[in-house]
């Protein structure tokens, strides 16, 4: 079965004649838990040795908000068109003189000095099954229309080969993902770097495809270890694979295989270590803090996100969506289940993202981690100037022409909004933002180098930014 860390090659043969039972070796190892590091590692070292940058114990939040939030209806009102423009949302003042949000927003009005509105986000080219234009900053990136439109690396993957983790205990990029179509992965720079899929990883509670609690918990038994393997066996059996590789040490001038015990010692640690353990558990985790996060899934995907950057993710993604198709935020209509329109659709997710958003840029704040983490929410694309699409009383459409998004955090210069849109929301008036900028920005803040290349599958060098340099405001 093809998974995310075949680069253990456990049933590759390799040595002498001990090549079976050395297999049978990875291939435990492999299976633990899917935290291996080794490759990082020596990818780190060789870094550090060639004079590029580590991990600056900086780190990204995306809060992808899958399915296209409407902008008009969030962070870029019209109150004074029509109501079959402007919507049935009301507005409110803000922490910005003269700016206005949503009125299911109060917690980010209060608090928008921390906050950075950006309103003319060029979201052309971006689709969603499967969301890849933004998440990849690559207009290709889309397997609809380009059959090759899986291959381009995700920025987050980017981040993991050429930032790393912060702590090698940790995996550099960890995503919670509803749909596999919801989240970008590494593409051309091979599987290593696909997200680590933590959902597995923590007990969290079950909520069904129209966002209902059912009640049940799920998840928190990957770092359980079979009941016939436990963490001295580990030890013993790499032991073991230790005396194997002395076989060929005569023949090693370079030192090759002292460095190879370093970084498999290392994942082992990872593996059956405390550090990633620990960080997938809540219940470590103050009460009251648990209790200001509260009890939803989302929100306690929030909680983790903190826990895990703190902990030495670099990068995280916390997909928001119910639905395990286009996305929970993909408001097409009340006609159209279990989507729903502006104000059935809509309208119930807004109180829930404003509280997950305020607590979790207040909680890094507290804890001293918000001037080094970069918190992003967004989605795919806006939506459409005018309500009643498809035939339903106040959905919007799909509207790649402009969005809004929002950021706090890493140190950047906040409490502005950058862009506009058209006086009814249609198009771009002022200061666009295109993919390439959204990415060279999240580089710059991780420390990656603008002129970064890739190889695709012919040796080809592909640039990580095309067409995009940081958003100056921001600096």
């Amino acid at each position: 079965m093809s998974h995310a860390f075949s680069h253990w090659n456990a049933r590759t043969r390799e040595g002498i004649a001990v090549v079976d039972r050395r297999g049978m070796v990875k291939a435990s190892l492999a299976g633990i838990a899917g935290l291996s590091v080794p490759e990082l590692l020596r990818q780190r070292a060789r870094a550090a040795t060639q004079g590029q940058p580590s991990a600056t114990g900086k780190s990204v939040i995306l809060l992808w908000m899958a399915g296209g939030p409407s902008h008009i209806d969030t962070w870029d009102p019209k109150p004074d068109r029509p109501y079959e423009n402007r919507g049935p949302f009301g507005v409110i003042p803000t922490r910005l003189p003269g700016v206005q949000i949503c009125e299911y927003l109060p917690k980010q009005a209060a608090m928008l000095d921390k906050f950075t509105i950006l309103r003319g986000v060029d979201a052309r080219n971006s689709n969603h099954e499967p969301n890849k234009v933004f998440q990849t900053a690559n207009l290709e990136a889309e397997p609809r229309t380009n059959p090759k439109g899986d291959s381009y690396p995700a920025i987050a993957s980017i981040v993991a080969k050429h930032h790393g983790a912060n702590n090698p205990a940790m995996p550099p990029y960890v995503a919670f993902m509803r749909s596999r179509s919801h989240v970008a992965y590494a593409g051309m720079l091979g599987r290593r770097y696909d997200p680590f899929l933590a959902d597995q990883a923590a007990r969290l509670p079950v909520y069904d495809l129209v966002g209902t609690d059912t009640g049940k918990v799920a998840g928190g038994n990957l770092f359980n270890l079979p009941t016939e393997l436990s963490s001295e066996r580990i030890f013993e059996r790499r032991q073991l694979l230790t005396r194997f590789d002395k076989l060929q040490r005569g023949l090693d001038q370079a030192g090759s295989m002292d460095a190879m015990d370093s970084f498999s010692r290392q994942a082992i640690d990872m593996v059956v270590g405390d550090s990633a353990r620990n960080a997938f558990d809540l219940t470590r985790e103050p009460e009251a803090v648990r209790e200001q996060y509260g009890a939803h899934l989302w929100c306690q995907q929030a909680l983790l996100a903190r826990r895990l950057v703190e902990a030495g993710v670099a990068f995280v993604t916390l997909d928001l969506s119910y639905h395990t198709a286009s996305g929970t935020w993909d408001t097409h209509g009340d006609n159209i289940p279990p989507y729903g329109g502006i104000w059935n659709g809509l309208r119930p997710l807004l109180p829930l993202f404003d509280h997950l958003l305020t607590t979790l840029v207040s909680d890094l704040e507290r804890r001293g981690l918000l001037e080094k983490t970069l918190v992003i929410a967004m989605g795919e694309f806006g939506r459409t100037p005018q309500i009643g699409t498809q035939d339903s009383t106040d959905g919007r459409n799909h509207w790649p022409y402009v969005m809004s998004m929002c950021m706090a955090g890493g140190g950047l210069k906040h409490g502005q909004v950058i862009g506009a849109s058209e006086s009814d929301g249609g198009y771009i008036r002022e200061r666009p933002v295109t993919p390439g900028d959204l990415a060279a920005t999240i580089y710059q803040h991780m420390g990656v180098p603008l002129t970064t290349t890739y190889d695709d599958e012919r040796g080809r060098p592909h640039p990580i930014v095309n067409s995009g340099s940081p958003i100056r405001e921001l600096w």
